[in-house]
């Protein structure tokens, strides 16, 4: 039996925090360098659980008491 460990050769990136205005979450975000630059893809993050960005493995995640309506 093998345990998950990080790959120490992907950088592993802080949770990015978005709030009810920063919805619908999307990466890369509108302040994303050139750089980091690939396809748009959309993030759910209204359920209270991290998502994670399949290409840069980014995480986004609600702020903490952010309190949603109609979403």
């Amino acid at each position: 039996m093998s345990t998950a460990q990080a790959d120490p050769h992907v950088p592993q990136h802080a949770a990015i925090e978005v709030d009810g205005h920063d919805l619908p979450v999307f990466c890369p975000g509108p302040k994303s360098p050139l750089w980091s630059m690939h396809p748009r893809v959309y993030l759910d993050v209204t359920h209270g659980e991290p998502a994670h960005c399949p290409y840069c493995g980014a995480t986004y995640r609600l702020k903490p008491g952010v309190v949603l309506h109609g979403h």
